[in-house]
């Protein structure tokens, strides 16, 4: 190895170590959403740069339409509604946990969509889904959407769950108090 080759290499690993214990300031940190066709429902991917807060949401699913019911009260699929009531259900279970960790809807930057097939239907309810999606995204309250990936399932944690959601929130870190 040439002289030249190993003093570059030295400088490159230099930087590269610098880079890694160089702290990120807040104005550093930033989200960028890339959306070539601004009609579409969903963005091509998000660009999160360092120094910006991640939040990672376990798969979410819904909760039963009638409120006073539980899990172990779900006996059909009437219990949790179809596709569209059950994503609904999902993005509001991920608005409160986001709340609760000081996210809001509009920091999701991607979604993954597990859906199962209606009975009803016969095949998954992509259009369901995407109806419940339109009341959460490029809506007055939250104009933002998200990178997304749909998938259909065999069948997810229960038999009557229609569809399971995750998804990864990210913004700016709050200011550190002095």
């Amino acid at each position: 190895m040439s002289a030249f080759m190993s003093a570059h290499r030295f400088v490159l690993a230099a930087a590269l170590a610098t880079a890694a214990i160089a702290p990120v300031t807040a104005a550093q940190a930033q989200v960028t959403r890339v959306q070539n066709d601004t009609k579409s429902l969903i963005l091509d991917g998000a660009d999160v740069k360092a120094g910006t807060d991640l939040f990672f949401l376990s798969g979410k699913l819904a909760s039963p339409v009638d409120p006073t019911k539980t899990f172990a009260d779900v006996k059909s699929i009437d219990d949790l509604g179809d596709t569209k009531t059950q994503t609904i259900s999902a993005l509001n279970n991920i608005k409160e946990t986001l709340a609760s960790r000081g996210y809001a809807i509009s920091d999701l930057i991607k979604l993954t969509l597990f859906v199962a097939a209606d009975p009803k239907l016969g095949k998954m309810d992509f259009a369901g889904a995407n109806e419940g999606f339109k009341q959460f995204f490029k809506t007055a309250e939250n104009p933002n959407t998200v990178a997304r990936s749909t998938f259909q399932v065999a069948a997810l944690a229960g038999p009557y769950f229609l569809i399971e959601i995750e998804g990864i929130a990210a913004k700016k870190p709050a200011p550190k108090k002095k």
